[in-house]
């Protein structure tokens, strides 16, 4: 593996680890901040493959970019599972005492 793609790569993995620890700081929303991570993690992924042209690596960025679609799916299906645990009563909302 060529050297500069690497280090790319590395950089931009770690990237994505801080800027969905901002993002979940910064909007307190989980689903974006996933979100962001998993696109940058993404693009790492992409500058990896492009130094090392294995069927090994474009399945690895196959399984992430599926991987992807299928999250930002499911969090947009079940948006409101992320909001916490909620009690029956107060779903229907009568009080709880």
């Amino acid at each position: 593996m060529s050297e500069l793609p690497a280090l790319l790569a590395l950089g931009v993995a770690a990237s994505a680890l801080v800027a969905a620890v901002a993002v979940l700081l910064r909007t307190r929303r989980p689903a974006l901040a996933l979100g962001v991570g998993l696109d940058l993690l993404l693009a790492a992924g992409l500058l990896r493959l492009s130094a090392d042209q294995t069927w090994r690596q474009l399945a690895t960025a196959a399984a992430v970019v599926a991987l992807r679609h299928l999250i930002g799916r499911g969090l947009r299906a079940g948006g409101t599972a992320w909001r916490g645990p909620r009690t029956a009563a107060a779903a229907h909302g009568d009080r709880v005492r």
